[in-house]
């Protein structure tokens, strides 16, 4: 799903009227990156974060980084592209939706650099396989 279909819900699941003024301030409040993309870019501002727990109180999972672990700007933007769920970043933390997310991050120890180098070699590989 994108954002604008994770916006629609959430303000449906609120009680608010899915009004295309409703979902264009949503989506400018709740999402960090705003500008149109195909896949990934569901990474949550705070406020974003603060409505689907406290509003919505659905059910987030928050996977630690390990102890010296650097979020660098790559690291990110792995994360934006195979997160496939809703996401907070903070500095020392990974919080999602998603249960089954949680638990493939905790499979790599909260290490979201490993993580995105391995879900990028596996989309290459899946891609020269294709051709």
């Amino acid at each position: 799903m994108n954002r604008k279909t994770y916006t629609k819900i959430f303000l449906k699941s609120a009680g608010v009227a899915v009004t295309e003024e409703n979902i264009s301030v949503s989506m400018r409040v709740w999402w960090q990156n705003n500008r149109t993309k195909s896949q990934g870019g569901l990474r949550l501002t705070e406020k974003g974060l603060d409505f689907v727990r406290t509003t919505l109180d659905l059910a987030v999972y928050e996977v630690p980084f390990p102890t010296g672990f650097d979020l660098k700007p790559q690291v990110i933007i792995f994360l934006d592209r195979f997160i496939d769920c809703p996401y907070f970043l903070t500095d020392r933390s990974i919080t999602v939706l998603s249960e089954r997310k949680c638990f493939e991050l905790y499979l790599f120890n909260g290490d979201v650099q490993k993580y995105g180098i391995t879900k990028a070699m596996r989309s290459k590989k899946a891609t020269e396989e294709e051709n």
